[in-house]
């Protein structure tokens, strides 16, 4: 390539990063705001699939799914029984393995029979427990999955584990059970039978058959990315994540089942661990589809983590104590003027910065003792002692001192004589100068609030 066609492309790329990452969309017509936030949105996931984080947690999901898949079934299959209508388990596995085609009935035919073989009843209390245990740990790692991408560090309890996963277990089978119930008695009529002889009411009815299927899967994943992760999540933001994941899955299942078919070659040479190897890939698309939908999510409820290189991002340690200081003093403003309590994503919706540094600073103070989260979902922050004696002083050096007793503490460095002078100085000039200053004063004082005093 020579030098004149290195300078188009640089050239090209440096107006593409100006179209995409500098315009200014509050003065675009509105198509064009749009069509640039897409561009910034597939950038992104660009971005975030070769960094190797979704790929490796598909990965990690079809491993875990091939352990617990049939557990799983024989759970859902006694629930469903119960209904008597276990019968619905095959026609939905063939719905979500249609892209394999032949092989997708082979593979269906295999998991029931495995399911009818295990005997929920006959396994005792030890065997149920294991089999109950093999489920729980396949739903914990897809909660997992889901607060990274959410960028979400802490998880629901013991007691918030098993009421919402057995509520899935439980109220899960017979959903899907009702929606295919449902379909299937609309399509039973006979008055449907009778309007798709009439045009154009028969091709409106085609295409509402085809359309339907779209919305179910769209509809199951946007309900997966409102309740899985350990955080709100908005309805608009699980709506565009499902409706994208649900495009996602029609196009590549039917891209993946024209590879089936041609490739007699692979089964020539894999024999009959071919059925077996289509069968991970397909989990590994699901998967990673299951997870891009998760992260057009997360894009949508958090656009400022749409810029930078994606991951954690660290500040600086001035811009933390303002942060810290920032963040206190919102919480004491909202706690003296009694007014709701904030959550990590409201307060930093507030500042328009990232969430990560949000939570981090909130952890630290709440390691200190200063601030304490409640039990609320999502979790709010109230003081953990009385701001009227919590100085200044303190919050910031809840911030100097939170990193103490990591990998590298304070201690653990050896200095030449005198530097432990110039800090312990240095930290009773800041103390001085701060001496007596009150979280409360500072809250109160901000915006001529002391009248709430």
């Amino acid at each position: 390539m020579s030098t004149q066609d290195n300078k188009g492309l640089f050239a090209l790329g440096g107006n593409l990063d100006r179209f995409i990452w500098q315009a200014d969309l509050s003065g675009l017509p509105t198509w064009r705001a749009r069509l640039i936030i897409a561009l910034r949105m597939a950038a992104a996931i660009g971005r975030d699939l070769a960094k190797g984080q979704l790929t490796l947690w598909a990965m990690s999901l079809v491993y875990t799914t091939l352990l617990s898949l049939v557990p799983l079934l024989a759970i859902s299959f006694s629930i469903l029984k119960g209904f008597g209508v276990h019968n619905q388990i095959e026609p939905l596995l063939l719905g979500v393995l249609e892209p394999l085609g032949s092989k997708g009935i082979e593979i269906t035919e295999r998991i029931i029979e495995f399911v009818d073989n295990v005997k929920v009843g006959v396994l005792g209390s030890l065997g149920f427990a294991l089999l109950f245990y093999t489920v729980v740990s396949l739903m914990q790692k897809i909660e997992r999955a889901f607060n990274t991408v959410w960028h979400v560090s802490r998880e629901r309890s013991l007691g918030q584990r098993f009421r919402d996963y057995l509520s899935v277990l439980v109220i899960g089978p017979a959903l899907i059970f009702a929606a295919v119930g449902i379909g299937a008695s609309i399509a039973s009529l006979s008055i449907v039978g009778t309007l798709s002889a009439i045009e154009p009411l028969g091709s409106v009815i085609k295409f509402a058959g085809k359309l339907i299927p779209f919305l179910m899967i769209s509809g199951a994943f946007s309900f997966m990315y409102a309740f899985i992760p350990n955080t709100k999540v908005q309805a608009r933001a699980a709506l565009s994540g499902g409706l994208v994941a649900g495009l996602m899955w029609n196009v590549l299942g039917w891209i993946f089942a024209s590879f089936v078919v041609g490739s007699a070659k692979y089964t020539a040479i894999y024999s009959t661990f071919a059925t077996l190897i289509f069968f991970m890939i397909w989990l590994y698309v699901g998967w990673l589809i299951l997870l891009i939908g998760a992260n057009i999510g997360f894009y949508v409820q958090h656009p400022a983590y749409l810029r930078g290189q994606g991951g954690h991002q660290r500040l600086s340690h001035r811009a933390r104590e303002k942060l810290a200081l920032t963040l206190i003093n919102l919480i004491a403003r909202h706690h003296y003027l009694r007014r709701p309590a904030w959550s990590a994503e409201a307060l930093s919706q507030e500042l328009n910065i990232r969430n990560d540094p949000v939570q981090d600073v909130l952890e630290v103070l709440e390691r200190a003792d200063l601030i304490k989260a409640t039990a609320d979902q999502p979790h709010t922050y109230l003081p953990a002692r009385p701001f009227e004696v919590v100085t200044i002083d303190e919050v910031l050096a809840a911030v100097r001192h939170g990193g103490a007793g990591g990998d590298l503490s304070y201690d653990s460095i050896p200095a030449p004589a005198g530097i432990d002078a110039i800090v312990d100085a240095y930290e009773a000039a800041s103390a001085a100068a701060l001496e007596g200053k009150t979280v409360k004063e500072l809250a109160l004082t901000a915006d001529g609030d002391q009248e709430a005093s």
